[in-house]
């Protein structure tokens, strides 16, 4: 068993920390919120005075963070990870990010012989408490095969897609279909609603078909039965959007679908709809049709 250092104990951090705790691995854990922290040592975790003293204390060094600036404090900065981390140690960070970021904090961490991969995942919070995320890894082939055992305790689903860079490009890739999915959905079960279906009927009915997917299976649930309890985000999903369309930029990569849900989502942010889980990205369409969608009794 390894001995683990876990930064970052939000929605899906901590379920992912306690899931390496059940695996019977040694962790260290660190947050700016005590609470957090506190829950995690309950459980058996140890306790790092800051990101620098959790990754001393650790071989492997996990981040799992909001967005990049987070993740570039946390590691390049004071008290941060590069601050404790010896070398011949291991960085991942499980955060997702622009892929221009996590190459300037892999080449921070080569300078300090620190090896890393960024491995950003998808599942959402109940596949963060059950531990079958899908985990997109970037990195050398010889790190990932070091890791890999660790990973496998919080993803039924572990991918080394390409060098460094490459998980968050995936991950990004993976972003743009889920949103995709969502608008396409809630205009779908918007318009069978307004024409007096009950969407459930509808969903029950297309599930089976080509429209079916793992998207459509976790969200209409949730949107038929105004259930927007947060596994993911909407402010979460607009970052990795904006992350995907500034990429795409650098690549002069059109993007116009991903472009027009992104102006979808930053007008549900405008009307503090930002905290919803992202299965609320179908309330833009509801919002334009004047129906909620809901099962009739």
């Amino acid at each position: 068993m390894s001995k683990i250092g876990f930064v970052g104990l939000g929605i899906m951090g901590k379920p992912m920390s306690k899931n390496l705790l059940k695996a019977g691995h040694e962790l260290v854990v660190f947050d700016v919120v005590a609470e957090r922290v506190d829950e995690l040592t309950a459980a058996g975790a140890g306790k790092g005075a800051s990101a620098a003293d959790a990754a001393a204390k650790s071989e492997i060094i996990i981040t799992m963070l909001p967005d990049g600036p987070d993740v570039e404090k946390a590691v390049l900065g004071p008290a941060g990870v590069l601050e404790g981390a010896a070398g011949g140690s291991i960085l991942v960070d499980m955060s997702s990010i622009n892929p221009l970021v996590a190459q300037k904090v892999g080449a921070a961490c080569e300078a300090k012989a620190v090896e890393f991969l960024d491995a950003p995942v998808s599942g959402g919070e109940p596949k963060a408490i059950d531990g079958t995320l899908a985990i997109m890894v970037g990195g050398k082939q010889e790190t990932f095969d070091k890791v890999a055992p660790i990973l496998q305790a919080m993803g039924s689903s572990v991918t080394l897609a390409g060098e460094v860079g490459a998980g968050n490009v995936t991950k990004l890739a993976n972003q743009i279909i889920v949103a995709c999915n969502i608008a396409a959905m809630g205009e779908a079960l918007v318009l069978a609603t307004k024409a007096g279906l009950n969407p459930e009927t509808v969903f029950q009915a297309i599930k089976g078909g080509l429209a079916g997917s793992t998207v459509l299976n976790a969200k209409a649930p949730m949107l038929i039965g105004r259930n927007f309890k947060p596994g993911f985000r909407i402010n979460l999903h607009h970052k990795d959007l904006r992350n995907a369309l500034q990429a795409a930029e650098s690549l002069r990569v059109p993007l116009p679908i991903t472009s027009l849900v992104q102006q979808m989502v930053v007008s549900l942010i405008n009307e503090g709809k930002g905290d919803l889980d992202h299965s609320g990205i179908a309330q833009f369409a509801e919002q334009g049709a004047k129906v909620e969608v809901r099962k009739k009794a």
